[in-house]
């Protein structure tokens, strides 16, 4: 039976849905974030005339886009509202978080469906399933027999390539299995383009489509059939950042999280030693690396390698 498990990092919250040895989904929470279903007080600061739509600010200073304004709110009142889309960072613009007024009884309820807190809580994943699942995340690529799945993350949307040596036909019905489980792997959401391979013959489009239908018949969305060229549309609720969003956006920030989690698996005795790009060193918040002492009750130093890459960073312990 499949489990939600949370694993508290240093700097994020990770979340994996696990089946047996299988990954079947994952979520990722920064600190500090907004977050769909997460209650917040706010003051309204503006509220065009005849608009449904206003602009709030909350006890933090985060803007927040709030819809189906009520008709009575006036500029300056202050109320509660619950978030509904997190704020995402994109190549060129950030699009902010979106929020609805709401009664508590609603707040609370949300609340209760929130993963990281219904989840089972482990001091550790299962031994390598989160790195399969951020480095699948970071490279944007997922093999299938006979091909692969590449995503490119655009201010649009996502897009999904699809690539192989099979037959046009056999290409697209092989490739679906790893495109459902990339969308709850990746946690995707919005619009995602999918460039299957060319199909002529409607015959193929029809069964091609039937196969989609069902593979992604348990996942909430709304699907365009396939057409002459082999895009598909998909459209499905965005609740905020994908894991390929912020690999996208937030690389550097991503890898030092990650360097973190190696550093706390550490089990030989020693002063632990991150080495890592002078980039992912500028990342390394102070209460971060305090954080990683207290937790292994160790000195932590840090040594910076230009030549390596962002994401290989690593730590050891070493001698005092």
């Amino acid at each position: 039976m499949a489990e939600w498990l949370v694993e508290e990092g240093i700097g994020e919250s990770r979340a994996l849905l696990v089946e047996g040895d299988e990954v079947l989904a994952a979520k990722i929470r920064w600190p500090g974030e907004l977050f769909v279903g997460k209650p917040a007080f706010v003051q309204l600061v503006s509220k065009p005339s005849g608009a449904w739509r206003g602009l709030v600010v909350d006890e933090a200073g985060n803007e927040i886009l709030l819809d189906r304004l009520p008709p009575e709110f006036t500029e300056g009142q202050s109320f509660g509202v619950q978030i509904t889309r997190a704020p995402i960072a994109e190549r060129g613009r950030f699009k902010r978080a979106q929020a609805r007024a709401v009664t508590d009884a609603e707040g609370a309820k949300l609340v209760h469906d929130d993963i990281f807190i219904l989840g089972d809580v482990v001091r550790r994943f299962p031994s390598g399933m989160w790195d399969e699942v951020w480095h699948t995340a970071s490279t944007g690529e997922i093999a299938f027999p006979g091909g692969s799945l590449l995503f490119s993350v655009t201010p649009a949307m996502t897009v999904v390539d699809i690539d192989g040596d099979l037959p046009p036909r056999a290409l697209a019905l092989a490739a679906i299995p790893a495109l459902a489980r990339a969308l709850l792997l990746f946690d995707l959401g919005g619009s995602i383009a999918i460039d299957f391979p060319t199909l002529e013959a409607k015959a193929d489009r029809k069964m091609v489509d039937a196969a989609l239908g069902e593979a992604l018949a348990g996942w909430p969305h709304e699907c365009t059939a396939i057409n002459g060229f082999g895009l598909v549309q998909l459209v499905a609720r965005l609740e905020g950042p994908s894991l390929l969003h912020r690999m996208t956006s937030s690389r550097v920030g991503a890898a030092a999280r990650l360097v973190l989690r190696r550093a706390e698996a550490i089990e030989e005795p020693g002063v632990i030693q991150l080495t890592v790009h002078p980039a992912v060193k500028a990342k390394l918040k102070p209460e971060w690396l305090e954080e990683l002492a207290r937790r292994t009750g160790r000195q932590v130093r840090i040594e910076v390698d230009p030549a390596l890459a962002i994401e290989a960073g690593h730590a050891q312990a070493v001698p005092l």
